[in-house]
């Protein structure tokens, strides 16, 4: 059974060879959702990262909605800390803000942070030595778990869902904390919610992918139960991304499998309707079996017609289209 991503050890590794500039970390922060605690996120985080001997700066992206946040950090940047702050003109959602941070970011190592405690402060060395091992992308599991059952049982149904769909296996998709190489920021498409399928995304490109494993910090452990509303919203995404994943260029695989569906249902049905009408056991005047596998043999056509044009669609772009990542290139 194949797997997204390999796990990695804590521990200490070497800096990369070639520093690609002075400025070594770019820390990216998006505030679009609760932003608790800001200045003890960059206090701690930064004394993680100066002890480690890393030069860095702060990004913080502000959703519309939040711009309190920018009277938190305030004395921050007065005093001269490396924070640079970016309003949005509007609440655009978090892919947006991590978009923005990733295009505004000088480093060519970037880290996520979410704009709560959800980790460890050590936790950002271990997925940057993952990224500095030759990992392009280094995703934090919060492990063990220590928060409540249910928050617990919603992950563990969220990844089944996803490993289902996909056959990819990951673990901790909810945990912000991320480290990447810059090339990854430029190739990934970010928009809506897809900030949490960010490995997935990675994945897909041919990037390789770390699963690194963070103690959870004691202020996560808080019960999150959300509307249904939101559930729904969560299935939708993982079905986005499963068809980004494995149809973005065969369309017809997965419009055909549907079609395929619906079609032979109708067959079946007209079918065993029209042989007991030619034996002259049962009248087809008052069978709306008739009508729904009609129904759903027209449905199928349609859905397989969809499908063809989205073939047609990919094979007049498809020049223009890259899904692919090159590692190494010998001459």
């Amino acid at each position: 059974m194949p797997s997204a991503l390999e796990s990695v050890e804590q521990g200490q590794s070497k800096k990369l060879t070639e520093p690609p500039q002075a400025l070594g970390v770019s820390v990216v922060v998006p505030i679009s959702e609760r932003c608790e605690h800001l200045v003890e996120i960059y206090e701690s985080h930064a004394a993680v990262l100066t002890q480690a001997g890393y030069s860095f700066e702060f990004l913080f992206v502000v959703d519309g909605g939040f711009e309190y946040a920018c009277e938190v950090l305030q004395p921050l940047i007065a005093r001269g800390e490396p924070i640079h702050v970016v309003t949005l003109a509007r609440a655009f959602g978090e892919a947006t803000a991590l978009a923005v941070g990733f295009k505004q970011a000088q480093a060519n190592i970037l880290v996520c942070l979410p704009s709560y405690l959800q980790t460890v402060p050590e936790g950002i060395l271990s997925v940057l030595h993952a990224v500095e091992r030759g990992y392009d992308l280094a995703v934090a599991r919060r492990w063990p778990r220590k928060d409540s059952w249910s928050n617990r049982l919603q992950n563990y149904l969220f990844h089944q869902a996803i490993h289902w769909l996909t056959n990819l296996t990951f673990h901790d998709m909810g945990c912000s904390l991320k480290a990447m190489t810059r090339q990854v920021t430029r190739e990934l498409p970010l928009y809506g919610d897809l900030h949490r399928f960010i490995p997935m995304l990675a994945y897909q490109r041919g990037f390789r992918i770390a699963e690194v494993e963070v103690p959870q910090h004691p202020a996560d452990m808080k019960t999150r139960i959300y509307r249904p509303g939101v559930y729904l919203r969560r299935l939708l995404d993982i079905l986005t991304v499963v068809f980004l994943v494995k149809f973005t260029r065969k369309p017809l695989r997965f419009f055909g499998l549907i079609a395929a569906g619906l079609f032979s249902t109708g067959f079946c049905l007209s079918l065993a309707l029209t042989v007991q009408k030619l034996l002259g056991s049962v009248s087809l005047s008052d069978k709306p079996l008739l009508i729904l596998g009609v129904l759903l043999m027209v449905l199928g056509v349609q859905t397989g017609s969809i499908g063809l044009l989205g073939e047609i669609i990919i094979f007049t772009h498809a020049r223009r289209m890259k899904e692919y990542t090159i590692e190494t290139f010998l001459k």
